[in-house]
């Protein structure tokens, strides 16, 4: 049974600790970086324990499983690509804005507080735990490396969804723990940021504690950060950095780590769990079984065997309930799957480049979305990723009994929240692979990055459909990147990842980026690629055109900074592109 991330600390003891670090544990949502004094909280009698140092972390590791994070991890990472529209009777005038791509400066979703309370927490564990090191023999060196390392880890996500969401964010190892500390910090550039967090990984990835270190059926295995997650985590940094810089060493940077996951998975089940998962047909990759019991173990229970790092949620998931649940009114969340999710290729109206999946006989055409193949439901449909309370097994998907009404007692989800599984890991390589590759149609990345496109996409196939995917069509370059984005969509939809890939699959067609210089000094910056554009504005029923206009240059790719952030912190400077007005106007 999936256990919460307190269960074990949820103690008296605990609880009287909890309630007198309140201001230490929860941060203001004014202000940058804004801690609440705590020198008259947390005195002598602190960090002398081992127990302290637990109770730290989990704070740490609970405060991503926050509304505000999950919510911005909807919104940044699925709302803005073609994934997501807003529920056509709902009227949140900061999702309109953003649809519109009126990123004002005051809108609520460009804050990025939450994340910066992770961070600070963080660096209040790093920069404490040698003082209990020294008091208590209970906590010995290997946990002080242990807690060192899960510490960079988490940082290190907290700085790379930063730097994915805003670019050129500020970067501090301090804590902040007296209101009397200054906190004026500049931001810094996403060449260092990103430097920085791979020098942490680094780190972390030699004392971290190895996946399955906590025992067959633990939640830590996915719960806490474990070598695997690090090593994803490096695979998905160096791929983005190597997007935006083209630079082939960082490709090849991405290949090793995601070989290291892959690799570590096929051994895990080799030796721990040998007879207990099926390979499927040649594959040595032992992902969960096809179909829909690849959606029950994933969705619905949780943890499953092929996840590598998942945010725990025994009790509800409010990010996702608001979202994708009944956030407006009854049963209806304030977000849709787009119209994109209602056709499939090949089917008779489905206009060219729309289409969001390759086959009918897809099992995910049917359980990302109710009603799936609805042809008249032009503007959305409800999501049925990470809502639906059990995922009925189905026979053939390609007979449209798979399509279903959303029931009318989804109340809540209590779903995980998957920050890595193994296919996403898969796909990183091949999209690495891909650009490693040249142009001759027998390169053996090309081929390479298939396979590892057709193994996932089989995976979700009905077993008897004969409309998998044939390498014979994708013997380009061209072809490929297409692909790996396009099965990335279909198999990681909703899952905050979307608007990051366009992101580095614009970035790749664009010359003259520079990761070394902030984008408030300079004036010029290079355009957006017109293909990632076209794909933007799918969702769209009408305005896809206005939508596309706005979008013209790399800063329109970022969120601006919030406005009460430049006020507190003088020397932060805004997004050019973005000042404060009725709309969003371009320098």
């Amino acid at each position: 049974m999936k256990k919460d991330i307190f269960n074990n600390m949820a103690k008296k003891g605990f609880y009287i600790l909890l309630y007198s670090l309140a201001p230490l544990l929860l941060v203001s949502c004014n202000d940058f970086l804004t801690i609440y004094p705590t020198d008259k909280t947390i005195g002598e009698d602190f960090w002398k324990s081992k127990e302290d140092v637990k109770n730290m972390v989990t704070g740490a590791y609970s405060q991503m499983t926050s509304e505000g994070c999950q919510e911005k991890a909807i919104v940044w990472g699925s709302f803005r690509s073609d994934e997501l529209v807003q529920y056509k009777d709902n009227g949140n005038s900061d999702l309109q804005n953003i649809s519109a791509v009126n990123l004002l400066p005051t809108n609520g979703y460009n804050s990025w507080e939450n994340f910066y309370s992770v961070i600070n927490r963080c660096n209040i564990v790093l920069n404490h735990i040698d003082e209990v090191l020294e008091v208590d023999p209970a906590f010995t060196r290997g946990d002080y490396d242990e807690t060192r390392a899960q510490m960079l880890a988490l940082r290190s996500l907290c700085y790379f969804y930063l730097v994915r969401t805003f670019r050129d964010v500020p970067y501090t190892t301090q804590s902040y723990e007296d209101d009397d500390q200054e906190m004026m910090i500049p931001q810094t550039t996403p060449d260092s940021v990103l430097q920085f967090c791979i020098r942490d990984l680094e780190e972390s990835e030699r004392y971290i504690l190895k996946s399955g270190a906590y025992g067959v059926g633990n939640w830590r295995n996915k719960g806490y950060f474990t070598t695997d997650a690090v090593r994803a985590l490096l695979a998905d940094i160096y791929l983005w950095r190597a997007s935006m810089t083209h630079n082939a060493a960082d490709y090849m940077k991405c290949v090793e780590y995601a070989d290291k996951v892959i690799q570590a998975k096929h051994e895990y089940y080799e030796t721990v769990n040998q007879g207990r998962f099926k390979q499927i047909e040649d594959d040595i990759y032992h992902l969960d079984e096809g179909g829909s019991e690849m959606f029950i173990n994933l969705f619905v229970r949780g943890n499953a065997h092929e996840s590598i790092l998942e945010w725990q949620f025994n009790s509800v998931n409010s990010g996702i309930g608001k979202y994708y649940v009944n956030g407006h009114g009854a049963n209806h969340g304030i977000m849709m799957a787009s119209k994109i999710f209602t056709l499939y290729e090949n089917s008779a109206n489905t206009p060219q480049g729309l289409m969001a999946f390759h086959s009918r006989n897809d099992y995910r055409f049917w359980m990302t979305s109710y009603d799936a193949g609805n042809g008249e439901a032009i503007y959305g449909l409800d999501i049925r990723k990470m809502v639906e309370s059990a995922y009925a097994p189905i026979g053939n998907p390609g007979s449209g009994n798979a399509a279903k009404e959303k029931p009318d007692n989804v109340a809540r989800s209590n779903r995980n929240w998957i920050v890595y599984r193994l296919t996403d890991v898969m796909l990183m390589k091949a999209e690495a692979l891909v650009q490693l590759a040249g142009d001759e149609p027998d390169d053996p990345n090309l081929n390479n990055a298939f396979w590892l496109v057709q193994k996932v996409n089989k995976r979700s196939m009905y077993r008897l459909a004969t409309d998998t995917l044939q390498p014979s069509a994708y013997n380009s370059k061209d072809q490929m990147e297409f692909l790996v984005l396009a099965e990335r969509g279909r198999e990681l939809t909703f899952e905050g990842k979307r608007w990051y890939d366009l992101m580095r699959y614009c970035y790749r067609h664009m010359d003259g980026v520079d990761i070394k210089t902030k984008m408030a000094d300079k004036t010029e910056w290079p355009a957006l690629y017109d293909g990632m554009l076209k794909m933007v504005v799918r969702k769209y029923v009408n305005g896809g055109d206005a939508v596309s206009y706005k979008m013209k240059s790399e800063p329109f790719l970022y969120w601006p900074v919030l406005e009460r952030e430049l006020r507190v912190n003088r020397l932060l400077k805004q997004n050019p592109v973005f000042i404060q007005d009725e709309t969003t106007t371009k320098r």
